[in-house]
């Protein structure tokens, strides 16, 4: 294999890499994304369920209804 045959080849296997490396680049940043899209939506379900929470123990000290 000549010299040049093998810059050649290095040159190509570099390339490949680079586009690789871009792929998965912009893969981990879509899943980042994600993530933070999904950290937000828990933040917001455990809110509205500390608010549920909280609102069906304060329907617990109500004394029972005469009827009871």
């Amino acid at each position: 294999m000549t010299l040049e045959a093998r810059v050649m080849e290095l040159e190509s296997r570099m390339a490949f890499q680079d586009d690789t490396l871009q792929a998965l680049n912009d893969v981990l940043v879509e899943q980042a994304r994600v993530v933070d899209r999904l950290q937000s939506q828990m933040a917001e379900l455990l809110k509205r369920y500390e608010e549920m929470v909280g609102q069906y123990e304060a329907g617990e000290d109500e004394p029972p209804p005469p009827h009871y």
